[in-house]
């Protein structure tokens, strides 16, 4: 039997794959379920994978059976493919084929008697406070540094990072705020996150400050040079595509400057301040239903997960400071 590598060609066999009940699943996604764009992107290539698989058993995606799903998750076993990899994809298929038949076009789900793959519940990765507060000195001081253009960068780099611990916002919120997120209360932020809920979040005076340097030099080179950024509608322009800052630019930022903090740079992500903010709360006994809100969390077991670094943190302490933890050191 011929199998068509999952991880190889993207060519498409158009016996296997039928375009437009997939386009009409991915715009119920997003229609129904406000799913992002990389939501979509991702459901779009687990199912093209899946296709791919049947097309080889000369089969269309809305004829698949069990015996194609459960090979389907053999094959990725087969391959190596990680248990998170695996879960999603057998996950996009049990909606897509959910989706078949609330649309009338299948009676039965193939996909519903296939377990998936048991995960280990991995917890986030953070930093210490003493690691934040080595990132957000290290940027600070950066701003006293180099030439014009230099801090100009530095500035926007300092904002960026002093509002993200003070906010725990998403990195794709944080890149795409617009200046309209300022109207109003200067100490409050107005987040337009998933599904297109908004909320608003508290900035600290540390994240006031820098923002409001930042704007200042902005708008001084703005007005000085005809920068992109006198017009924009953004809060951080830049010339990509978007007309804003974008994730991968920041996230390169935030590297380099792990580095010259002497952080291992593979531990530091926009989305690791993030889990920072998240569990530098939890540790300080603030309260899960707050910290949901300030995420934007819409089931509030996600945000649960960081009580369980609470309780790490803890362990750690008696381990480290409690007698009986010194009396277990020693006996090992």
């Amino acid at each position: 039997m011929k199998v068509t590598n999952m991880e190889g060609s993207q060519e498409r066999n158009p016996t296997a794959l039928r375009p437009a009940l997939v386009e009409r699943f991915l715009e119920m996604l997003s229609a129904e379920r406000g799913a992002s764009a990389n939501t979509l992107d991702a459901y779009s290539r687990d199912l093209a994978h899946f296709g791919n698989f049947i097309g080889g058993r000369q089969r269309r995606l809305d004829e698949a059976t069990t015996v194609d799903v459960t090979d389907f998750i053999s094959q990725m076993v087969a391959e190596g493919l990680a248990a998170s990899s695996r879960a999603r994809r057998l996950s996009a298929l049990k909606q897509f084929y959910r989706f078949l038949i609330a649309e009338g076009i299948r009676s039965d789900d193939p996909a519903s008697l296939v377990g998936g793959p048991k995960r280990e519940a991995a917890l986030p990765k953070t930093l210490s406070v003493d690691e934040v507060d080595r990132l957000l000195e290290t940027a600070k001081r950066k701003v006293n540094v180099g030439r014009e253009s230099q801090r100009s960068k530095a500035l926007r780099l300092h904002c960026l990072l002093e509002i993200l611990y003070a906010t725990g916002m998403r990195v794709s919120e944080l890149v795409a705020l617009k200046r309209s997120a300022l109207v109003g209360d200067e100490r409050i932020l107005t987040i337009k996150g998933k599904g297109g809920r908004q909320r608003m979040v508290p900035l600290n005076n540390a994240a006031q400050a820098a923002l409001a340097s930042y704007i200042q030099d902005r708008d001084l080179a703005a007005a000085k040079d005809g920068d992109r950024g006198a017009n924009s509608p953004w809060l951080f322009p830049s010339w990509s595509q978007q007309g804003h800052l974008t994730r991968q630019r920041l996230a390169q930022e935030l590297k380099a400057l792990a580095k010259d903090a002497a952080i291992e740079t593979n531990r530091v992500s926009p989305h690791v301040l993030r889990h920072a903010f998240a569990s530098h709360l939890i540790e300080r006994g603030a309260d899960v239903r707050s910290v949901q809100k300030l995420l934007g969390h819409a089931d509030i077991a996600t945000t649960q997960v960081y009580t369980h670094l609470r309780e790490s943190h803890l362990r750690k302490v008696v381990q480290d400071h409690h007698p009986l933890g010194e009396r277990q050191r020693v006996d090992s």
